[in-house]
């Protein structure tokens, strides 16, 4: 004899609410660095967090546990005041917008609260406020592949004033620092050293040479602090790598465009920004902008993580093999 189970319409009715409202598969929100109810995205070896709370940034990228995203134990939860125009945090994968010595301030895009939803299965998106400063508010959008690490990260800037604006993508992930910094060059390059290394806020050397600086094989390869902290490349390769002291290659590609203008000071598509042991940031550049009233341009990253041992002697790191991991596993 089989005995029925009688549900009530009440209990069928939040039952659906309830499967209704679940996260889509390997979302979720967390709370993570000092900051509540962040937006996660996950698959069985790579977990991502997201900061809406300031900045719209990444807080943690990880691969099995281990954090790529450079952390300051005093950025802890920190927000900005927009009335007393003080506070926030701005460590971890953050981004912005540029170029970096022509654009006005703009904290509400920098550290300001960002809107954050979730969109899918291992997706999310954060919306800025609307920007006086720049007339423009930015959307990024998230997608963490169901099985590796492969994240997609894509920025849009939108123009919000009725003015045209020409502002470009401009990337500025912290990674913990003391790692190795692999740049692949284009044949056609412009630099005679294949980078230039910035001298302060008016000075630009355009034949640098350092000793924690390589140039061989078709490569920049950075392995100790360099006499100047900024550095920049105009290769047009589409790809940087980094590999950390925690045994993680962190791998960025990118589209770039040599029939287009890059409106940074010295034009580059990539910058690098090696501070001493204690951070690297690792910057894509896109080209110039040029954005109607109420149009829009948007600029994409994909982001890979590969287990890869870090060599007692950074200067023995093959720029080929790393190259290689490049071409074979992060497509």
């Amino acid at each position: 004899m089989h005995t029925r189970t009688w549900l009530s319409p009440t209990f069928l009715a939040l039952a659906a609410c309830t499967a209704a409202l679940a996260e889509p598969a390997g979302t979720g929100w967390v709370d993570f660095h000092g900051y509540t109810r962040c937006v996660k995205l996950e698959n069985e070896s790579c977990r991502v967090v997201l900061c809406h709370q300031c900045g719209g940034r990444v807080l943690e990228y990880a691969w099995k546990g281990t954090n790529a995203m450079g952390l300051s134990k005093d950025g802890a939860g920190k927000v900005y005041d927009p009335t007393t125009k003080k506070g926030g945090a701005a460590d971890g994968g953050r981004c912005d917008i540029g170029p970096e010595m022509i654009i006005p301030p703009h904290p509400d895009l920098w550290v300001g609260p960002w809107k954050p939803e979730i969109t899918g299965p291992r997706s999310a998106r954060l919306t800025s406020l609307e920007d006086k400063a720049t007339g423009v508010q930015v959307i990024r959008d998230f997608v963490l592949d169901a099985a590796t690490s492969h994240l997609t990260f894509t920025q849009t800037i939108r123009n919000v004033s009725t003015e045209r604006k020409h502002w470009c993508h401009w990337s500025r992930t912290f990674a913990p620092g003391g790692g190795i910094v692999v740049v692949p060059l284009s044949p056609e390059r412009r630099f005679p050293n294949g980078y230039v290394m910035y001298g302060g806020p008016s000075t630009i050397q355009c034949r640098p040479k350092d000793p924690n600086i390589a140039v061989r094989d078709g490569f920049v390869v950075i392995t100790g602090t360099p006499a100047q902290p900024k550095l920049g490349m105009d290769s047009h390769v589409g790809w940087l790598a980094y590999l950390a002291r925690s045994n993680l290659l962190f791998v960025k590609r990118f589209r770039t465009f040599p029939d287009r203008a890059y409106n940074e000071a010295a034009g580059l598509t990539i910058s690098i920004w090696y501070y001493k042991d204690e951070w690297c940031e690792l910057e894509p550049i896109g080209p110039r902008n040029d954005i109607p009233p109420g149009g829009s341009a948007s600029f994409t990253e994909d982001w890979w993580l590969f287990p890869h041992a870090f060599p007692t002697d950074p200067t023995t790191l093959d720029p080929k093999k790393v190259k290689a991991i490049v071409e074979q596993k992060a497509r």
